[in-house]
């Protein structure tokens, strides 16, 4: 491939260990899947912010661990929103002949007729799954809202899609609609009543590498 990111093994796994390759400028990561058992690495965090950059969120490139080339995409990667830095990475090795699935972001391109008319634009759908050769897998899909008006609906079945991937979702599922202004403050309305609603707020369960 003609975009390589460099990555060494790690052999230390302890907290202290993780902290001095952040303090030096790396990521921990992991690389796993196709021909390769899951081996933790480091590398660059500036020469991954480059390398994504350069490739797309889903982008093939090459990673040379410790001499050994293997062609990956980014699966996963978790920041730290207070220090506004990238703390872990995973890369997913492919089989360039093989057909994978990756979730995908969906654009809005356009100003819709429908908020301009003084409608509320409700996204429902912000990615879709797609399967794919890795090289197939778009950076993103584009949906083309100019046109929309006010209570019109984009479902992925209006989706303009290129045959080299498929979309993993059903067809009516909706993408994208136009609320009138009266039921758009009719929704922030209910929901403000259940946030304050005692039995809404029992039970509630918290979620991390």
């Amino acid at each position: 491939m003609a975009v390589t990111l460099e990555a060494k093994k790690r052999s230390e796994f302890r907290h202290s260990s993780l902290t001095k390759i952040r303090h030096e400028g790396n990521i921990p990561a992991v690389v796993y899947g196709q021909k390769v058992e899951s081996t933790p690495i480091y590398l660059s965090e500036s020469d991954f912010i480059k390398t994504i950059k350069e490739v797309g969120r889903n982008g093939v490139f090459s990673l040379n661990v410790d001499g050994k080339k293997h062609e990956v995409m980014l699966t996963e990667y978790q920041t730290n929103s207070l220090r506004n830095n990238i703390v872990h990475v995973d890369f997913l090795a492919v089989d360039m002949s093989k057909e994978i699935t990756a979730e995908v972001r969906v654009n809005l391109v356009g100003d819709a007729q429908g908020v301009k008319d003084g409608g509320v634009m409700q996204q429902s759908l912000h990615e879709v799954s797609v399967t794919a050769t890795p090289n197939e897998i778009p950076s993103s899909v584009d949906v083309e809202v100019t046109d929309l008006q006010v209570n019109e609906t984009i479902t992925v079945a209006d989706l303009k899609t290129s045959r080299s991937y498929s979309l993993n979702h059903d067809a009516e599922e909706v993408i994208a609609s136009i609320l009138p202004p009266k039921q758009e403050e009719e929704i922030n309305s209910g929901e403000q009543q259940e946030e304050g609603t005692p039995e809404q707020e029992e039970g509630r369960e918290t979620e991390s590498e």
